[in-house]
């Protein structure tokens, strides 16, 4: 039988139609700047979020990257979140690669930082110091959704103070869904007016004309200088992520990619997949959504689990008490019986395309029966 396989959502394989996609993809050398299916999905994402500039990377943790030397200097330093992937889960890629020291903060409870904590750690201009240049974020954080309101206010404060935004948009498109679903996704006024918006702000009925989830993931995007988005977790494409910006930036972006290794040739196979996904795959995040949330529901009430209700598509289990001492057990029993999870004393599991229904009553089946449930 085949395994319910619920390590994350970058597990996804290319739907039939993702694959004829890429299939009849036009090609050409994305280094030279002529493959026409990079162009196009460039093209295609920097619309939608607003942005006058993006550039395809083969991974989100490479466009992280690219952004952060993009906007920072050897010696200066961005704020980061402890548990936000490019700063604990990225290899230390921008102190390594770019001699850029992190400053990382500790998350409130909905994943957000401080205001008076990102303000506290903003550094005067003094050679004792490093030079801060950048808050990065990102959205959603292990699942959950940062408020627009949040956004908005984190974004004004780092600006006031001269700094430049980022947000790790991996998961974007699932926080415009859950976004979208919280509220009615009527046209926003437009793009903070002074020349606030970092970005140059596009018009919302231009880049979020479809509506929902598309206008939601705008209105996110436009509180920062730059946003990576990933194509390989919840929309479902094999490989490939874009980080979006001013010219001046992706063009700075473009030349640290290159020397990263990441300058790919006839890569519109990939493209293509991304572009299929934009156009097909974000809406229907909103049944990952559900399916966690079932999951979630039918692990309720088991002595020694401690679950906690998933805004997105991850659900995280605390094994607590007795049951902390079993959880090896656990994983090994899980395995046993075809589901894959990962954790110790807290379980993650993440729904995707590739899980339907009849997999998450499995996969809580085979948990329930490890607890005599």
């Amino acid at each position: 039988m085949k395994p319910i396989d619920l390590r994350s959502d970058t597990v996804t394989q290319p739907t039939a139609a993702m694959r004829a996609a890429m299939a009849a993809a036009p090609l050409g050398d994305d280094v030279f700047g002529d493959d026409p299916s990079i162009n196009a999905l460039q093209e295609k994402v920097a619309g939608l979020l607003g942005f006058k500039a993006a550039l395809f990377v083969p991974t989100g943790t490479q466009g992280n990257l690219c952004a952060i030397l993009a906007h920072c200097q050897r010696g200066d330093e961005y704020i980061v979140g402890q548990m936000q992937h490019c700063y604990r889960w990225e290899g230390g890629g921008a102190a390594v690669f770019g001699s850029v020291q992190p400053q990382p903060l500790d998350h409130q409870p909905d994943g957000s930082l401080a205001l008076a904590d990102i303000e506290a750690a903003i550094k005067p201009d003094d050679p004792h110091f490093a030079r801060t240049r950048l808050l990065a974020l990102e959205n959603t954080l292990g699942g959950k959704v940062l408020p627009l309101a949040y956004l908005e206010q984190a974004t004004a404060l780092a600006r006031s103070r001269g700094l430049a935004t980022h947000l790790d948009g991996a998961r974007l498109f699932n926080a415009a869904v859950a976004q979208a679903a919280a509220k009615d996704a009527r046209p926003a006024a437009g793009p903070p007016q002074g020349g606030t918006a970092p970005s140059g702000g596009s018009d919302p009925h231009a880049v979020g004309e479809r509506g929902g989830a598309y206008l939601e993931a705008w209105r996110i995007a436009r509180h920062f200088d730059s946003v990576s988005v990933c194509f390989s977790k919840g929309l479902g494409a094999p490989v490939g992520s874009a980080l979006c910006g001013s010219k001046e930036l992706i063009a700075r972006a473009r030349r640290i990619r290159k020397m990263a290794g990441g300058g790919m040739r006839q890569s519109g196979m990939l493209a293509a997949a991304a572009h299929h996904a934009l156009d097909h795959q974000v809406e229907r995040l909103a049944q990952d959504h559900a399916l966690a949330g079932r999951l979630a529901d039918a692990l309720q009430g088991i002595t020694g689990l401690q679950v906690e209700a998933p805004q997105t598509n991850i659900l995280f289990v605390d094994l607590v008490g007795p049951a902390r001492e079993r959880s090896a057990a656990l994983l090994e029993h899980l395995a046993r019986n075809g589901v894959l999870a990962t954790g110790l004393y807290r379980l993650r599991f993440v729904t995707h395309l590739d899980v339907d229904a009849r997999g998450v009553d499995r996969a809580a089946a085979v948990i329930r029966s490890f607890f005599g449930a």
